[in-house]
């Protein structure tokens, strides 16, 4: 057995037992969350190492070989995603420290934050569809709890419009899944990308494509299913939206591209073109939802919405172009852009949380002055900012850039010049964050008037160090756009060749 591929799972459920174990120690257990989301990113680190170096990793738990047992598989795109992981649970677990309160912690918060990783780094390197929806479920349970954790009125709004149309997805997933297995005869990933090929009703499996695109499309955000987000995601504390925007979102941007480049790969034609149409939407729907908004984390959670659509366009351009090295490219792209986007929103998550606790508000109106009372701040909220936008040399512009190139060299050019519109949309609202929160004075009645009030040692320290560390980690993406870019197109050559996950799990069976 690997015990990188295992290290991923079991680091996060020891750490959530652990902490139920020190229910009553709230200092022992910030301790452990904060050791086993670091140990977290260690381990998928490694793995990362390991399967950069030795190929495609697998392994079969329990004895039984596949594809009857229970599959664990990693290759780089999934490796790539359990890091992103760890990145996000450290900074988030750390943040936590000075931004939540002591009830919430009180009431299980630290366990729930790791099974909810646990959960999330399940269904990035399980190898079959029943355990995908397992892992779902895992982080369904931990994210309802955590988006209701505390029981104001806004977070129970919010947390029952979340939950309801998550089981709706899970709903159509296990129908889904159930309708394969009785096609096929197997869930396992692998050995359903031979068997797939071989039905005699290839309209059948093109209906099943559908019901799975309904179902990962509502765990994504995709237009039109897009509405449960941005009336959910603003109303928790911050470090929760800050997990959920950097995470939740990205396992039904991972799912939909692990399907539709192993499975659903028949009928490309009307499949794909659909996943690009709604690329599109997506984008602009997002984007001009962004625009209308005046709250801080309602800006961001549209921009969730918009930046799901260039994730997802690179999966459509790679099924309508027919040059492998073109498909490649569009692939890369979005394996870049996810890797950005993750890192950039968790930020941007984070800083509005700072100036919620320096301005006393989240609405744009009732803040202002930041840059004269915390310039450092300012630079912290304008990298990511500039990033989402895709300004140069920052990691957004690389991330749009191979898009832009894969979508001119498949001849897509309505969906680059979308794109690109959104893009400028994009910087838009970031500029109306930054004039009214940072730039304009501060309001009379506001808690900004003259000066900003300090933030203690402790504040400073574990509200800020994350922060800092993510943006230089959105500069050093942009200034290493080369190697970051290597490892996303190694990922994505993988995704290409199918026969090459098939062998790693299979061996020589299929």
């Amino acid at each position: 057995m690997n015990v990188l591929l295992v290290l991923p799972l079991v680091i996060p459920l020891t750490t959530a037992a652990a902490s139920l174990l020190a229910w009553r120690r709230l200092p022992l257990q910030r301790f452990l969350a904060v050791a086993g989301a670091a140990a977290l990113l260690a381990a998928s680190a490694a793995l990362l190492a390991g399967v950069w170096t030795n190929g495609i990793a697998a392994t079969q738990m329990g004895g039984w070989p596949a594809p009857f047992g229970i599959t664990l598989v990693a290759d780089l795109f999934s490796a790539v995603m359990v890091v992103l992981a760890g990145v996000v649970g450290l900074a988030v677990a750390v943040y936590s420290l000075a931004s939540l309160d002591e009830p919430r912690e009180s009431f299980g918060y630290y366990p729930l934050l790791h099974v909810l990783l646990m959960g999330v780094c399940g269904a990035f390197l399980t190898g079959d569809l029943f355990n995908l929806y397992v892992w779902f479920e895992v982080m369904l349970m931990a994210s309802f709890v955590l988006l209701a954790l505390g029981g104001e009125p806004d977070q129970l709004r919010g947390a029952i419009k979340y939950v309801t149309l998550n089981l709706v997805a899970s709903a159509l997933f296990l129908a889904a899944v159930g309708i394969l297995y009785g096609l096929a005869g197997t869930l396992n990933l692998a050995d359903l990308a031979g068997k797939l090929n071989s039905l005699a009703e290839p309209s059948t499996v093109t209906a099943l494509a559908m019901l799975f695109l309904v179902a990962f499309g509502i765990k994504a955000a995709v237009f039109p299913l897009f509405f449960w987000l941005p009336a959910s995601y603003h109303t928790p504390p911050v470090a929760v939206s800050a997990v959920f925007a950097g995470l939740l979102t990205k396992v039904g941007v991972y799912a939909l591209i692990r399907v539709f480049t192993l499975l659903f790969v028949q009928d490309v034609g009307y499949t794909h073109t659909l996943i690009l149409v709604l690329s599109g939407l997506t984008m602009v729907t997002g984007v001009l939802g962004a625009a209308a908004q005046q709250e801080f984390r309602r800006i961001l959670s549209f921009h969730i919405i918009s930046q799901i659509g260039y994730m997802i366009l690179g999966l459509g351009l790679a099924g309508l172009t027919t040059s492998t090295a073109l498909a490649t490219l569009a692939l890369a792209g979005s394996v870049f852009y996810i890797t950005h986007h993750i890192i950039v929103k968790t930020n941007l998550f984070l800083v509005s949380g700072v100036a919620r606790r320096l301005g006393g508000s989240f609405e744009l109106k009732a803040l202002g002055g930041l840059y004269r009372g915390r310039p450092g701040l300012a630079i912290l909220f304008l990298i990511p900012a500039l990033s989402l936008a895709g300004m140069p040399p920052l990691s957004g512009f690389f991330a749009k850039l191979s898009l832009v190139q894969a979508g001119l060299g498949a001849g897509q050019y309505a969906i680059v010049a979308v794109a690109l519109v959104v893009g400028l949309l994009t910087l838009f609202s970031m500029t109306k964050i930054w004039a009214e929160a940072f730039w304009k004075p501060a309001p009379a009645d506001s808690a900004l008037d003259s000066p900003p009030p300090d933030l203690g040692p402790r504040e400073r320290y574990t509200l800020l160090l994350p922060i800092g560390l993510l943006a230089v980690l959105t500069v050093t993406i942009g200034l290493a756009a080369g190697p970051v870019f290597t490892l996303a197109t190694r990922a994505a050559e993988q995704l290409v060749n199918r026969d090459a996950y098939v062998h790693a799990v299979l061996g020589g069976q299929r």
